[in-house]
């Protein structure tokens, strides 16, 4: 009897004890915008997009004023920053997933996040986390890619890189298979209202569900990426706005609205001060597509100027994140697994071949300089790199450009004529990076090259 009672009472310290261990770690919550505008938000001083609950949240948060993603479109840099890793290491060149590719290397339904690459839910679920993406995946069309085979326990979203707002139906048809929403692996369940509300709804369910351990929320908008779709009560809220970019500033509007709705749950519930929270972008706007604006940066999405790849990124941990503040030196998507990593208690010194950092020693103030002196960008022959505050840009049609990034935000002072010894000294530093590469599993068709080099030259700012 009384060993039974030893053995009752060792189990029950034991479950107390585990329970406090997953509850002290954080919930983690991290939602991605895409295809928005550098320019088109509250908190980056925008007078014509109404960005109210981003705001808000952004004055309980850290503002990183030089963030960039490790891709200029939507694939790549998912890939990136599910990986940690560069994408080009493991051959997902800056291509998306699947397109109108060259014959040579992978097409199709064949194409997607290599299975031997493990993602930020991989990690996190070997932590005890329950994990769960809701909306864009873009990370392959075949079944052996689904999210719920990459480390998500839930999923509800679509496979593809864009769908329509709206759901299908008679009056809204349904082209393409990527585009079905799924519930789980092969649940296809279209969804009722405005899918940027619904993704957010989901969203919240799944936290009530899991409000008791720790979980991770990959919540990834479609918004504001094409089609162009608005509710017509977000629409009348626009003045001064026409065509495109009306449409535009609803559909940020929904999008902010949702936010506000899933971090505004998130505190009713009291989870608040044990979640680590993550907002931005998954690249620059495609200001011809969408009439997104970049402002003061040149370029747009698919370029290596600033508008493709710099994006508005916010962080928020109560008690242990100082609230209301900037964070000035360079980061990266690629520093958000090991950020959440470490967060969660793992240990991200045993990952190998990992290129992002841990952010949260360096905006404690417990380590100093910047988390990346040298960050890298590559497409086929165009690149980019960046070092400190000098930033290479190379080209397949005319001379590499060199710029001052802390002098010169918006690349308008070309001064590679004025220092060819940091032209050549930054191309060697880009071609050894190169050196480390795959070769791209798959290539876009070349006609795509030039269409890329015309799109850079309407959105630069010289």
């Amino acid at each position: 009897m009384k060993w039974s009672r030893r053995v009752f009472l060792f189990f029950a310290s034991f479950t107390m004890l585990f329970s406090g261990w997953a509850q002290d770690k954080p919930n983690i919550v991290f939602i991605l915008s895409d295809d928005a505008g550098y320019a088109d938000f509250g908190f980056h001083g925008s007078k014509e997009f109404k960005t109210p609950e981003l705001d808000k949240f952004a004055k309980n948060a850290v503002r990183f004023s030089q963030a960039y993603v490790s891709a200029a479109v939507c694939g790549p840099s998912r890939a990136g920053l599910l990986t940690g890793k560069y994408q080009q290491k493991f051959g997902f060149e800056e291509n998306n997933v699947p397109g109108l590719m060259s014959k040579n290397g992978l097409t199709g339904d064949d194409m997607g996040l290599p299975l031997d690459q493990k993602t930020i839910a991989d990690y996190l679920k070997e932590q005890g986390y329950r994990t769960a993406l809701f909306g864009k995946w873009h990370q392959g069309n075949a079944d052996r890619f689904h999210p719920t085979k990459r480390g998500f326990d839930e999923f509800y979203g679509f496979r593809g890189g864009a769908r329509s707002y709206m759901p299908f139906g008679a009056d809204n048809e349904l082209t393409r298979n990527e585009d079905r929403l799924e519930r789980g692996f092969g649940g296809f369940q279209e969804h009722e209202g405005y899918l940027t509300e619904e993704l957010a709804d989901e969203a919240i369910a799944f936290i009530e569900r899991n409000q008791k351990n720790p979980f991770f929320v990959y919540l990834a908008f479609n918004a504001v990426h094409t089609p162009m779709e608005a509710k017509e009560e977000d629409l009348k809220k626009v003045k001064g706005l026409s065509g495109k970019r009306k449409t535009l500033a609803a559909m940020t509007i929904a999008m902010d609205r949702a936010c506000g709705k899933v971090l505004d749950r998130i505190k009713a519930l009291g989870l608040d001060k044990n979640t680590l929270i993550v907002f931005t972008n998954d690249n620059g706007g495609p200001s011809d597509a969408n009439e997104s604006s970049n402002l003061p940066l040149s370029g747009t999405k698919a370029n290596h100027l600033e508008g493709g790849i710099r994006v508005p990124f916010l962080m928020s941990w109560p008690g242990k994140l100082k609230p209301n503040t900037v964070y000035e030196n360079p980061i990266s998507t690629l520093d958000l697994l090991p950020t959440f990593v470490t967060a969660a208690g793992g240990d991200v010194n045993a990952i190998d071949g990992l290129d992002g950092v841990d952010l949260l020693p360096y905006l404690q103030g417990k380590k100093q300089g910047r988390p990346h002196e040298t960050l890298y960008w590559k497409k086929e022959a165009r690149g980019a790199i960046r070092h400190n505050d000098w930033k290479l840009v190379r080209f397949p049609d005319r001379p590499a450009e060199l710029y001052n990034i802390k002098e010169d935000i918006s690349e308008t002072n070309d001064l590679a004529s004025k220092y060819p010894q940091k032209v050549r000294e930054l191309y060697q530093m880009l071609f050894n990076w190169e050196l480390t590469l795959e070769r791209p599993l798959w290539q876009l068709e070349r006609r795509f090259e030039g269409l890329a080099a015309k799109r850079m030259d309407s959105y630069r700012k010289h």
